[in-house]
């Protein structure tokens, strides 16, 4: 039987695949599981030290977790691959990080994988961490990640290496040499839908922040669609996609796509576009191309009360982007089912005189506001509920007369 990797066409396609993206400026990155194999990976065979193993004891108190493996050499009873809060995965085998030998293998695949696309996505690459491993299978076992971005480095310089990671986790595989890793707490705290937590999500470092990989949906979760009512779904896009770091996108969101479809399935039912949904992700692709989003400076912005007593000032996020060029984006959401009234500070420095057009390129408003009068109190906004504007800020020529 012939390997899908050969059903594809093998190395060669990939490598012709791969050339013809970077035609088009794209990059390829593909999907490395570290924690598991496949039930009948050719390991299993070969190496079955690289596994971990299981007795009739084992069997016994957790049937769940360990499955016999019928082998030419001999039948063994090898542990289903799992995380340490939930049963065993039965269609996948746990790999033994605490064997030398394992971590070594699998630094070889990466250092092979590497030299054919140029990133990996990690599939729940905290389960190999030294603490989690011993968590879950009370097997002590050395530090992989560092010494394996290292190795995959020292041949593949600009490799990128991205993380699926929860558990507040994030932090620890940033420093073991991650490019990047999910950000599954700015999701979690934006399906909530309370604009606080999200503030205060943002409030983190900028060096942490600028490695969080955002997202509104990816194949483990519900279609954002399905997830976000209509409005809140494009406050939360707005959110989620204007902050700094990755930001990456599922096949069928711009679309509207609602049915969450297995990735064992290669195929999906009929849906209709959403055609209001797809017009919103064109012009929010089209400012994710301009520089400033990509290389400017992010910060985000103080919300204070517009008149004492109004508390909906807290349901509003805001912050601001400043390009290399002195362009200037301010975004301000309001991430809440009420009408929201507060002043944002604006974080420029030259607002002492003169004009200034805030022209929302999210929709089709503009105003004029005075540069003395944004100085001193900040801008006022008034803003409906899930209502999300993204200005472009400019300082107007003065009307000769």
């Amino acid at each position: 039987m012939r390997s899908p990797v050969e059903l594809l066409g093998g190395g060669a396609a990939l490598a012709r695949l791969r050339e013809r993206l970077r035609g088009r400026n794209l990059r390829l990155m593909l999907d490395f599981v570290p924690n598991h194999t496949g039930l009948d990976h050719p390991g299993v065979e070969d190496h079955p030290d690289y596994y971990i193993h299981g007795t009739e004891l084992d069997l016994a108190r957790a049937p769940r977790n360990y499955t016999w493996i019928r082998r030419k050499q001999g039948d063994l009873l090898l542990a289903y691959g799992r995380d340490p809060y939930f049963p065993g995965w039965p269609d996948a085998l746990q790999l033994n990080y605490g064997n030398p030998a394992t971590q070594e293998a699998m630094i070889g695949e990466l250092i092979k994988i590497a030299n054919q696309c140029d990133g990996l996505r990690c599939d729940m690459a905290m389960l190999v961490l030294p603490e989690v491993f011993e968590r879950t299978w009370g097997i002590h076992s050395q530090p992989f990640w560092p010494k394996a971005t290292r190795q995959v480095r020292e041949r593949v310089p600009h490799f990128c290496f991205m993380a699926e990671v929860y558990w507040d986790l994030e932090w620890t595989l940033q420093q073991q040499g991650f490019n990047y890793t999910y950000d599954k707490r700015l999701y979690d705290r934006l399906r909530d839908g309370h604009a606080r937590p999200v503030r205060e999500h943002f409030l983190a470092d900028s060096a942490y922040q600028n490695k969080l990989a955002r997202f509104l949906e990816n194949h483990d979760e519900p279609r954002a669609a399905a997830t976000f009512a209509t409005g809140i779904h494009q406050a939360a896009a707005i959110l989620t996609f204007l902050s700094p770091g990755l930001r990456f996108f599922q096949e069928g969101q711009f679309q509207g796509r609602r049915k969450r479809i297995s990735p064992h399935l290669s195929r999906r039912p009929y849906e209709p576009v959403d055609q209001q949904l797809e017009q919103f992700y064109d012009r929010l692709l089209a400012l994710l191309r301009q520089p400033i989003v990509r290389d400017g400076h992010w910060q985000l912005l103080e919300c204070r009360p517009a008149w004492e007593g109004n508390w909906t000032w807290d349901c509003v996020v805001a912050f601001a982007w400043q390009g290399t060029k002195g362009e200037r984006l301010l975004v301000a959401v309001n991430y809440a089912p009420n009408q929201s009234q507060c002043y944002v500070r604006l974080p420029l420095p030259d607002l002492d005189s003169g004009q200034w057009r805030l022209q929302d390129l999210m929709g089709d408003a503009a105003y004029d506001r005075e540069g003395n009068d944004l100085g001193s109190r900040g801008l006022f906004l008034d803003v409906a509920p899930w209502q999300a504007c993204v200005f472009s800020v400019t300082k107007r020529d003065p009307v000769a007369i």
